[in-house]
């Protein structure tokens, strides 16, 4: 009886490490009321231009803010796109003036829908594995330096959103 409950013990510490595991592969960064949700970037190919960058924010405040600036040393520029299809044209285009976040509000940044971060004239190739520094500057929060992670975009499900992107 005594193995039964030690094996029993073991089993259940195995579970709970697995339940755990993909907590530990989240990270998020908090500013006052802002909350900055798994900041990642997709890996690009030697002498690529520009890459693509996402993350979520959320407002668990009772004010708006507003993301008004980003900066990456690996990047010339760097900037909140918006891409949105127009009849059978997918049409990208920098947000003017910042991007708001309402009270209670959560923008989720993703490949293929609404908002992404364009880093463009990158310094160097983004390789999966790698850890990029990257400095959002909200209107009210301030500054909060993040870490985007580099990840495959062939081990990522949907299409490269990214294919053919040229600033206009």
């Amino acid at each position: 009886m005594k193995q039964f409950f030690q094996r029993a013990a073991g089993i259940a510490a195995a579970i709970a490490l697995l339940a755990v595991a993909p907590l530990s592969q989240a990270h998020g960064y908090k500013l006052g009321q802002l909350e900055i949700g798994h900041p990642y970037a997709r890996a690009t190919v030697p002498g690529q231009p520009a890459g693509g960058a996402y993350l979520s924010l959320e407002n668990k405040g009772t004010t708006p803010d507003k993301l008004v600036a980003l900066s990456s040393p690996v990047a010339k520029t760097t900037e909140i796109h918006t891409m949105a299809m127009e009849g059978n044209l997918m049409k990208m285009r920098e947000v003017d003036g910042g991007l708001a976040i309402q009270p209670g509000q959560k923008i989720a940044m993703q490949p293929g829908n609404g908002y992404h971060i364009m880093l463009m004239g990158l310094s160097q190739p983004l390789k999966a594995g790698d850890k990029v520094p990257l400095t959002l500057t909200f209107e009210k929060a301030g500054k909060v330096d993040v870490m985007l992670h580099v990840e495959d975009p062939a081990a990522a499900s949907g299409k490269d959103d990214m294919k053919g992107h040229m600033h206009h």
